[in-house]
């Protein structure tokens, strides 16, 4: 991978980074609990945070793997956005818990205890939007331009690769 792919890769993964901490910050900060398609949409970006930090490693500088993987992470979670905006809009429907999972171990007043005071975070509710598009409308598309960033990474020419280094 050239310099200037390489760059574009940092940038990307430094755009996931960003994201995600966004995310963590709407959470811990802002008090929005995310629902269970907001969680799923945290682990590309995890991955593509995780593929930056593999850019620093000389033995992988080359790698076309990386940007690679970038990109289909990017997809996922562009994916996975634009599926939880069409569920939030109603156009189809979302899976059929969207409230967490069970304490095992639990006697049934525990479990009935727990289940009632737990806080119920529908994937349908939209928690938070700008511009009229929600939180997953804004990771789908942000996900689809740091797809880009990761394609034009990968799609650097490989042949000016040793003249830029």
């Amino acid at each position: 991978m050239t310099v200037h792919g390489r760059r574009l890769a940092a940038a990307a993964a430094a755009g996931s980074g960003a994201l995600l901490l966004s995310a963590l910050a709407f959470q811990h900060l802002g008090g929005l609990a995310p629902c269970p398609m907001c969680i799923w949409q945290r682990w590309p970006h995890v991955a593509g945070a995780a593929l930056g930090l593999a850019l620093l490693a000389p033995a992988l500088r080359g790698a076309r793997a990386l940007p690679t993987l970038g990109l289909a992470a990017m997809a996922i979670s562009a994916g996975l956005g634009l599926m939880h905006t069409g569920v939030e809009r109603g156009w189809w429907e979302g899976p059929s818990t969207c409230a967490g999972g069970q304490e095992a171990g639990l006697s049934t007043d525990e479990l009935l205890d727990a289940i009632l005071n737990a806080p119920l975070v529908r994937c349908t509710d939209v928690a938070w939007e700008m511009w009229g598009l929600s939180m997953a409308s804004w990771n789908g598309l942000m996900s689809l331009a740091l797809a880009g960033l990761w394609a034009a990474a990968l799609l650097r020419p490989q042949a000016s690769s040793s003249a830029s280094q």
